[in-house]
């Protein structure tokens, strides 16, 4: 059996759909094709990264991806979940290329915003991880 694709879209790819993909992979890879990408891809966020090594998984070499690139390429998946915060619910992109089966949205803080401490923005960032990961078992468990 094929596996389903599976895209996490945000505006930078540099911390929620990183985290999203990275967890998909370690419940479900060997169910799901998953990549991430951005609207306007930045730059992995650092704190994202210690995050995410915490939790036992490696995302320092990841690179920021664009979902333009993914359209130009004529990629398809089978789900699209943006994962921006409702309250930047207007920027954030719609992956305007083939989706087989369903667009879905998931609302996680940007890690970018936290404003803080290095350590209170570390805090912030655990907590969102925590939440992307919930979200992805719940979702894997309806699947």
């Amino acid at each position: 059996m094929d596996k389903q694709k599976v895209l996490f879209v945000c505006v930078h790819n540099s911390a929620r759909s990183q985290m999203a993909e990275a967890f998909l992979k370690q419940m479900a890879g060997d169910r799901f094709e998953v990549e991430s990408a951005g609207l306007e891809p930045g730059k992995l966020n650092p704190v994202v990264v210690e995050a995410m090594k915490e939790a036992g998984i490696d995302i320092s070499q990841n690179k920021t991806k664009s979902a333009f690139d993914f359209y130009k390429q004529g990629k398809r998946y089978d789900y699209v979940v943006t994962v921006c915060d409702e309250s930047q619910a207007g920027k954030c992109p719609v992956f305007p290329g083939n989706v087989l089966t369903k667009r879905i949205h998931w609302s996680f803080p940007d890690p970018s915003g936290f404003q803080g401490t290095p350590q209170e923005k570390l805090e912030f960032t655990r907590q969102v991880r925590e939440q992307i990961k919930a979200k992805i078992s719940e979702w894997l468990k309806g699947e």
